[in-house]
């Protein structure tokens, strides 16, 4: 057996002259290993100008940084500056599906089914001799999304073709309400916490011109440069268009208006759908004109007081409507202050970019040749159907928020949330866990009562809400029941647990655990054992010893909110789910502030 010293060779190696033990074993050179001269390393010599130029990461991201802030700060100088002299004009145009079984115009079913030009009719692919058959029912959700959208329904309305060849428009002209909609001169009102802009103030209301009924076209997939393969499933889907009156003057503003919109259809069950799943798009109307001068408006192509406009089509998202706008407004000033005039036509926008590109030029009604359809007979609405829908409609998100701010005693940011969330699921769940701890709390003060809405909210929302967030979970109303949530929420109210230990329950509850509450508490030992006074000071003056220099801070630079820290420390030091919060503040400050 080969033996060699550990500190100078090794079987690998040959024997070393200054080790005893290899010169005692006469160990073989192994052929395959050679000696070999290391070479040092040079140390590579650089350039005082190299080394100057060179600078660290740190410095370099600062650099970075404020070089973005500086841009961004330039960027809504110029925002500013160009808002004190140009003044933007906006229209909207939405086209939302309808929520309905059958197509418009066909009995084909409306369910887009991943097998293209499944659910087809005659009819939908402009078949010789077929003809269309208004479907009534499509009816009903459009009248709940005008009565939504506060317009006034005409009692006799009129289908009209609109004329244009392309390739997903197999009769080569659309059928829609152009002169004769069913719903006319509505408004929606946005608040400044729908998300307007702030030189908009607190209030707007935004006109809607009219809505029309019209059916949707095919869905081109393009697969190469060269080939385009249409699915025939969407056409004739039933379709609204909400066109708005031009008040809209800033892009923050104009993608509220198509979020409150989207919300107030969802509400009112009239689409099953928004943006995000292609259920609804936006186009949009972009004018500029140089503000309080309606006259030199017209030298730049204005017409009826308004700059020119262009359209931009197919936004696809709240933001790409807002960044679209902006895009299309800094061009349009451009063109403008370098004395171009500015072109009626279509643009489109690509998420990512800071321009719009040109479609094509703008038609008009001359270039759609609109004519009333013959085939289709008016469409005749009684007030008896109206009144009926409005009577059975739900409340409106604007009533909910009211709802819950006057009766709940929610702030807005906790109310509007819950309206949003889920299509209502969520609010609905908030109401069970109220109602079951407001049964639960009917021996307490009716006093404290008060603020069990609130209380219940941030559960709701950041608890339960931050679970399902972390474990990447669709929301789901059984994996912590309303009952289940309640009972926890009551044993904190009853000061029975902490706060702390209130959140593992939940944590348990989500995971899986399946006891009642009060056996949960008991079985874990988890119900409270008040400390006395002594045990919170002798907890606070630990705390203090160990960080004399932040004591410091908070005494001579007021930095209350280090005390926060120390009451973390505190619940750290004491036993798990024995220290209550409020009674460690009170402590710590009278300990270190003497108040």
């Amino acid at each position: 057996m080969l033996r060699s010293c550990l500190r100078h060779c090794t079987r690998a190696t040959v024997r070393s002259p200054s080790c005893p033990r290899c010169l005692h074993h006469d160990i073989p050179r192994l052929p395959q290993f050679r000696q070999q001269t290391l070479t040092p390393i040079r140390r590579v010599q650089t350039s005082s100008t190299e080394s100057q130029d060179r600078i660290p990461l740190r410095k370099q991201l600062k650099k970075d940084a404020k070089a973005v802030k500086s841009q961004k700060r330039l960027r809504r100088e110029q925002e500013e500056a160009s808002r004190e002299k140009w003044e933007l004009t906006v229209g909207v145009e939405i086209h939302a599906q309808l929520n309905t079984e059958a197509k418009l115009f066909s009995r084909a079913p409306t369910s887009l089914s991943k097998i293209p030009n499944s659910n087809v009719a005659l009819f939908d692919l402009a078949f010789p001799g077929s003809q269309p058959e208004f479907q009534a029912a499509t009816l009903l959700p459009a009248l709940r999304a005008a009565i939504s959208l506060n317009c006034d329904i005409q009692p006799v309305s009129r289908f009209d073709r609109k004329h244009y060849f392309y390739q997903d428009q197999p009769a080569g002209y659309q059928i829609t309400q152009y002169y004769e909609p069913f719903a006319r001169n509505g408004y929606l009102d946005l608040y400044s916490h729908d998300g307007i802009a702030p030189e908009d103030g607190d209030w707007v209301r935004i006109g809607i011109k009219q809505i029309q009924l019209e059916q949707d076209t095919a869905k081109s997939h393009e697969y190469t440069s060269s080939m385009q393969l249409l699915d025939f499933n969407r056409v004739s889907h039933p379709l609204i268009e909400i066109i708005t009156m031009p008040q809209i003057h800033t892009p923050a503003t104009a993608a509220a208006f198509v979020r409150k919109v989207q919300a107030t259809l969802q509400s009112c069950s009239a689409v099953t759908t928004g943006m995000e799943l292609g259920g609804l798009r936006a186009d949009t109307n972009v004018s500029v004109r140089l503000r309080g001068d309606d006259p030199g408006a017209h030298q730049y192509g204005g017409i009826g007081g308004l700059g020119q406009r262009t359209e931009i089509k197919n936004l696809s998202s709240f933001k790409a409507v807002e960044d679209a706008i902006i895009a299309e407004k800094n061009r349009q000033i451009a063109v403008l202050e370098s004395g171009g005039v500015i072109e009626g036509e279509t643009r489109g926008w690509t998420i990512g970019c800071t321009e719009t590109r040109k479609l094509r030029g703008k038609e008009g009604e001359v270039d759609y040749r609109y004519m009333p359809d013959p085939d289709i007979p008016p469409l005749r609405i009684g007030e008896d159907i109206v009144s009926a829908l409005t009577n059975h409609l739900p409340a409106a998100p604007d009533a909910l928020m009211d709802m819950l701010v006057r009766e709940y005693r929610l702030p807005i940011e906790d109310a509007k949330p819950l309206v949003e969330l889920e299509d209502g699921a969520r609010l609905e769940y908030y109401q069970d866990v109220v109602d079951i701890l407001r049964d639960l709390q009917q021996d307490v003060d009716p006093k404290s009562q008060g603020g069990l809405g609130r209380v219940a909210g941030n559960w709701v929302l950041h608890e339960v809400g931050g679970l399902l967030t972390k474990a990447d979970q669709p929301w789901d109303a059984e994996r912590i029941t309303a009952s289940s949530l309640a009972t926890i929420i009551d044993q904190l109210q009853r000061k029975r647990i902490t706060g702390a230990t209130a959140k593992q329950v939940l944590a348990m509850v989500f995971d899986g655990d399946e006891r009642p509450i009060p056996q949960l508490l008991e079985e874990e030992n988890l119900i409270l054992r008040p400390l006395s006074q002594e045990e919170y000071i002798a907890l606070a003056q630990a705390a203090i010893e160990l960080n004399p220099q932040m004591v410091e801070q908070i005494r001579s630079k007021g930095q209350l909110g280090k005390l926060g820290w120390f009451v973390g420390q505190m619940m750290r030091m004491g036993e798990k789910g024995r220290v209550e919060a409020q009674k460690a503040d009170a402590t710590l400050r009278e300990a270190i502030l003497g108040s």
